[in-house]
């Protein structure tokens, strides 16, 4: 007994001594091992981390509070924003608008009263439409091609309009009542009233059917340095219904027809201020008791007195006619 408990002892002794060998051994073959650092941000990093994080959370909180107070100044809605309203059919706008900018609309109408409004108050309820700028306001049309077709310029001194053709309707649309292009100006209006004190002035000629005064006026056709034309295909008919018809001119009158007569059909036709003409050169012989005279006219058309007798005494050597 004793033999084989010092056999197990030194068989102890040996393997311990080969698994101190073994790990030697292995101990001295392993590979040696990096160095090991720590994990995670320490130092100024992880300082400067939470600094950028309370940086980004206040910005985030300031954005929030300008964006609730710009909703609350600017009257944000479901509807729109403040007097700009958005509906399925446009834009409303309530009040004063001002654009900076160029506007491009296809249509642009005043504010109309509520549907619930009776048709009384209808009119009243409506409201005008008022376009207002320091300097002028001007409204452009153009074509695809994006050239300039027609212009409208209200400005402090002159209304213009440019285009190939203007045309101004009545209220209702039905009839057209003024066109002005570059070749001529139409206006179909049953009257066109001038209540101007000189009148109107008129660089070239003028056609109308009709000129007529206004009631209980004078009518007054005047060319104050040239002469005054009045032709007509089928005639000219001058009338004063109630009062004096008066024709002057500072040299000749002249009536010509070509292929008609000139008649003066009145009770009464006076020529005043004619000549009076006789055979000699000289009216001195005239006597001076003569009362009664006869209408002379000369070859080139020139009318003049003659002292009446029993025969004419009309002649074509009269001193009228020689000097006429």
């Amino acid at each position: 007994m004793e033999q084989s408990a010092t056999l197990d002892i030194e068989t102890l002794k040996i393997t311990q001594e080969q698994f101190i060998l073994a790990s030697q051994s292995l101990h001295l073959q392993r590979p040696g091992c990096d160095a090991v650092y720590p994990v995670g941000l320490y130092g100024w990093r992880k300082r400067g981390l939470y600094f950028f994080l309370l940086l980004l959370l206040v910005t985030m909180i300031v954005n929030l509070a300008l964006t609730v107070w710009i909703i609350k100044v600017m009257n944000f809605s479901v509807d729109g924003m403040g007097n700009l309203q958005l509906n399925p059919d446009g834009i409303r706008l309530e009040g004063i608008s001002e654009f900076v900018l160029p506007l491009y609309v296809s249509e642009i109408q005043s504010r109309r009263s509520d549907a619930h409004l009776c048709m009384r108050q209808h009119s009243a309820q409506d409201s005008m439409l008022v376009f207002q700028s320091d300097k002028n306001v001007t409204l452009n049309v153009r074509n695809e091609q994006g050239q300039l077709t027609g212009q409208l310029t209200v400005g402090p001194e002159a209304v213009e309009a440019q285009c190939q053709k203007l045309e101004v309707w009545s209220k209702d649309g039905d009839k057209l009542l003024f066109t002005a292009d570059e070749e001529e100006i139409i206006m179909t209006t049953e009257k066109f009233t001038v209540t101007g004190s000189e009148g109107a002035v008129f660089g070239h000629s003028v056609e109308t059917p009709l000129i007529q005064a206004r009631a209980f006026e004078d009518l007054k056709l005047e060319s104050p340095t040239r002469t005054l034309t009045m032709e007509a295909p089928r005639g000219v008919e001058v009338s004063a219904v109630t009062g004096p018809l008066k024709v002057s001119g500072r040299k000749d009158l002249q009536l010509e027809s070509t292929e008609g007569e000139i008649l003066l059909d009145a009770n009464t036709i006076q020529l005043g201020g004619l000549p009076l003409g006789v055979y000699t050169t000289s009216s001195h012989q005239v006597s001076q008791e003569q009362e009664v005279y006869e209408v002379c006219v000369c070859p080139s058309g020139k009318i003049y007195l003659s002292p009446a007798e029993s025969s004419s005494t009309c002649q074509a050597m009269s001193n009228i006619c020689l000097w006429s």
